[in-house]
This record gives structure tokens, C-alpha cells and sequence, in this order.
């Protein structure tokens, strides 16, 4: 097994005929990152879901998260960016997401909070030209005992 490069992410770079031999390895964490409101309203507009826990900030003090909160969605579209940055496979000629085969939101993702992301490679197989591997991402919230989201995800990395 060779020493993968380590960012400053604390990502993975290993090449995909390696890839196997990182089973277990932990990815992250992401550094801290803000939730804000013109995100989320940002992401509202995009998907037109306009629910008030999500863009009304006076009417979402009066719920039980006390203000505005991400959407689930927009938690899980973070994962993006995330796992790009924690999990990086060279000598792929094509990657595709292919998928997630369970994603649970534990807990919400306030706005104006701070998240970050960590992962851990959780298994690789051979698929038709090529591997697919799944690493588990957790998107923690700083000073919340409950993680916004765990999403075990699908790669499918071409050779």
C-alpha cells in the first residue's frame, strides 16, 4: 500500500488501483463552513420549495427549531463538494455519483450554524470497467450533539 497525499482537508488522493486498499480509512474533516440564509433562499427559489421553516426567519422563530433551517436537500447537495474534497481517485478516465443507498437527517441544520464534513471509506467491488466504492459522509453541526445528515454513497470510478 502506498502513503496517500494528505491536504489539508485531511482528503484521501489515492490512485483508483489502490483504491481497495483504503477500506476503513477515515476522510476528513472539511473545514467549518457557515449555513446562510441566502443560501437556503437561494436553494428555495432553485427548487421551488418555499416552506417558511426554511425562508421566513420571523415565522420559523416560533417553531421548535427557533429559527430558519437548511432543507435536507440542500444538506445533501453539500455532500458534493464535500466528498470531491475528502475522496480524491487519479488514474480513473471517468467518475460518475452514482448514487446513495441510505441518507438519514438526525438532526436540523440551522441557519447561521457551522457544519463541516467526514467520511469513511467503506467498502470497494468491481463493477463492469471498473470499481464502485461507498464511503458513509456525516455532515456534523459545531456544539450539536446530533449530526445534520448520514448518507452511505455510491462512486462508480471508470478505468
Amino acid at each position: 500500500m502506498s502513503t496517500p497525499e494528505s491536504p489539508a482537508s485531511a482528503g484521501l488522493t489515492v490512485d483508483v488501483a489502490e483504491l481497495a486498499d483504503y477500506v476503513g480509512a477515515e476522510l476528513g474533516p472539511t473545514e467549518w463552513r457557515e449555513m446562510t440564509q441566502d443560501r437556503v433562499n437561494q436553494f428555495a427559489d432553485v427548487t421551488e420549495d418555499h416552506n417558511f421553516i426554511h425562508v421566513d426567519p420571523e415565522r420559523a422563530k416560533d417553531t421548535v427549531f427557533g429559527g430558519t433551517i437548511a432543507h435536507g436537500y440542500l444538506t445533501l447537495s453539500m455532500l458534493a463538494p464535500i466528498s470531491q474534497g475528502l475522496l480524491n481517485v487519479t488514474g480513473a478516465k471517468a467518475s460518475i455519483n452514482y448514487g446513495s443507498d441510505k441518507i438519514r437527517f438526525p438532526a436540523p441544520l440551522p441557519v447561521g450554524a457551522q457544519f463541516r464534513g467526514v467520511g469513511v471509506l467503506t467498502e470497494v467491488s468491481p463493477v463492469a470497467g471498473g470499481v464502485q466504492a461507498k464511503a458513509t459522509f456525516t455532515i456534523e453541526v459545531k456544539d450539536q450533539p446530533k449530526p445534520a445528515l448520514v448518507a452511505e454513497c455510491l462512486f462508480r470510478f471508470f478505468t
